[in-house]
């Protein structure tokens, strides 16, 4: 039978639908429907019962029954935004009125630190070694995250050691999967077993590159990686698209690095959009806020829109 929780989330993306004529429809007393998407009340379960054979023909059960879409937000090298990404990606994400988790697979913590949480009690160290479930923190509504900080890195040896270490983190986080339309997943900037491990329960990995000469360097052992992944564990594991980001479009210097990058990687998906270099990205970092929250009118907040609007594209809801 359905929940309240699950009509209140499948009522919210479903925007479009009347209240009022679902009431109607249903037969529930007035005003019942409004007062349990204001938080007013919980639909009892007779409310629930006269809702369902309507709300089955609007789609309720497909939405039931959907699994989020899971990127790993990858590289082989640190400072060229992947952790920024992730964030204001989820974001952007969101404004599309999409449940978003993220997840701090880093151990340097910089994802949480960034979203004002340090020293987390709870966090995803926990769940690798004891089996509890996965911490979430709500940091708004449809935007959660699931924190790390250096703890994390006194797992590394014992997952390496442990032959089903890599399958850890996709069983901790399969019954999160009805619960998101997307999880986002920041790795380290290394292709060491927590990068693994999150490429073994993605759907997909996304790429951050610079417009830098060595910026290819590596991508062909992550594409070697992901084709391991894909043969040994997770065949539906694929490239999502590779974004460039900190680019300055006025430089000629970056337009013709970004077009060798294009060559060499031809083949690979690119996104059209490219994040460009923009100091109040850094600045919203520094002060734990997305880019959205902190200067919702910034060339950074454009460029991440776009992005999400993007990836937003290729999965609809």
């Amino acid at each position: 039978m359905l929940t309240h929780e699950e009509v209140y989330t499948f009522l919210k993306k479903k925007s479009t639908l009347s209240h009022s004529g679902l009431t109607k429809e249903s037969g529930l007393p007035t005003g019942t429907l409004a007062k349990a998407m204001n938080g007013q009340r919980k639909l009892t379960e007779s409310h629930l019962k006269a809702l369902e054979p309507i709300l089955l023909q609007y789609g309720i059960d497909d939405f039931r029954n959907r699994r989020a879409t899971v990127l790993s937000v990858v590289n082989h090298k640190g400072g060229v935004g992947k952790t920024t990404t992730t964030i204001n990606l989820g974001k952007g994400l969101v404004n599309r009125q999409q449940s978003v988790l993220l997840i701090d697979m880093d151990s340097q913590g910089n994802l949480s630190q960034s979203l004002g949480i340090h020293n987390p009690e709870q966090q995803l160290l926990q769940s690798l070694t004891q089996g509890i479930p996965l911490p979430v923190v709500s940091l708004s509504e449809g935007y959660h995250v699931v924190p790390s900080d250096l703890e994390l890195a006194k797992a590394e040896a014992q997952l390496i050691k442990t032959p089903s270490g890599v399958l850890r983190f996709r069983n901790a986080l399969a019954p999160l999967l009805v619960k998101y339309d997307y999880i986002l997943i920041d790795c380290p900037p290394s292709l060491n077993i927590y990068t693994y491990s999150a490429l073994v329960a993605s759907s997909a990995a996304l790429v951050v590159l610079e417009p830098e000469a060595s910026a290819v360097k590596g991508m062909y052992n992550l594409l070697e990686l992901i084709q391991d992944i894909r043969e040994s564990f997770n065949p539906k594991l694929k490239v999502e698209g590779i974004v460039m980001a900190q680019v300055n479009p006025q430089l000629v210097l970056h337009r013709e690095l970004m077009g060798k990058v294009r060559d060499d990687l031809k083949g690979q998906p690119f996104f059209k959009t490219e994040i460009r270099q923009n100091v109040a990205i850094a600045e919203s970092q520094y002060v734990g806020k997305t880019i959205f929250d902190y200067k919702p009118n910034s060339m950074g907040a454009t460029d991440y829109q776009s992005l999400a609007d993007e990836v937003f594209a290729y999965h609809p809801s």
